[in-house]
């Protein structure tokens, strides 16, 4: 799909890849729905855009359906259709498996893998009156691998990939184009905001090891709009080995 003058939602859209995602698109000439927690940081993020782009700023709590839904409702209302959406938000954990707080979980779990679908279960009904439209679900690199220390926000991931990959079958005959984006480490402050529980000492994701430069936000960003753009099934940036 084309983006120049299409609708597009972007959760997370405050800070890190989905700022840089809101810039992307507007370049590429999208009318942008952002949404996110802070209305002062989405402000920030819509000023920082091309004077030229029509922007609708919607605060949402993506674990709540019933925001969910308005922020559909409200990117209808505005623009008449919604042609593309971006489930981005998401937050890490680093925590033991066996040891790990189920509370620290269960609300990544609420981030993760039910933002998605409540993006998902709001969308479609409008996808399905206009014709059809595209879901772009960000997982990650790391949904393919299994680093100590890390296991639980993976594991909601790996649950985000099968859901992605069984709707973009199961809304196919909708005209509803499902794709699974697999970001790589990234230079953001993704990290930074992770829960981190109390008993990880000095661990790091990388064991201490070297590791190659983190992509760009903004290189990432272009990806994902080459993934709007060609529509496949999976698409990710580049694994180093």
């Amino acid at each position: 799909m084309e983006v120049q003058d299409k609708v597009v939602i972007i959760t997370g859209a405050s800070m890190g890849i989905g700022a840089a995602t809101a810039r992307v698109f507007a370049e590429a000439g999208a009318k942008l729905v952002l949404a996110a927690r802070s209305a002062d940081k989405l402000a920030a993020v819509a000023h920082s855009l091309p004077s030229q782009a029509e922007t609708l700023i919607v605060p949402t709590d993506v674990t709540d359906p019933a925001q969910v839904r308005a922020l559909i409702d409200q990117a209808y209302e505005r623009f008449g259709q919604i042609d593309i959406l971006i489930n981005n938000a998401g937050r890490a954990v680093a925590g033991w498996i066996a040891t790990v707080d189920p509370d620290h979980y269960r609300q990544i779990i609420e981030l993760n893998m039910l933002g998605p679908l409540h993006g998902i279960q709001a969308v479609v009904p409008k996808m399905k009156e206009q014709g059809g439209g595209v879901i772009i679900n960000i997982s990650s690199n790391v949904s393919k691998m299994a680093i100590p220390g890390i296991g639980t926000y993976a594991s909601t991931k790996y649950a985000l990939n099968g859901l992605s990959l069984t709707a973009r079958n199961e809304l196919a005959a909708d005209n509803i184009r499902v794709v699974l984006f697999h970001p790589g480490m990234t230079a953001t402050d993704f990290g930074k905001n992770a829960v981190f529980e109390e008993n990880m000492g000095n661990w790091r994701p990388d064991g201490g090891q070297p590791m190659p430069p983190p992509d760009s936000a903004e290189d990432v960003a272009r990806k994902i709009l080459e993934a709007a753009i060609h529509e496949p099934a999976e698409i990710g940036m580049p694994m180093e080995s």
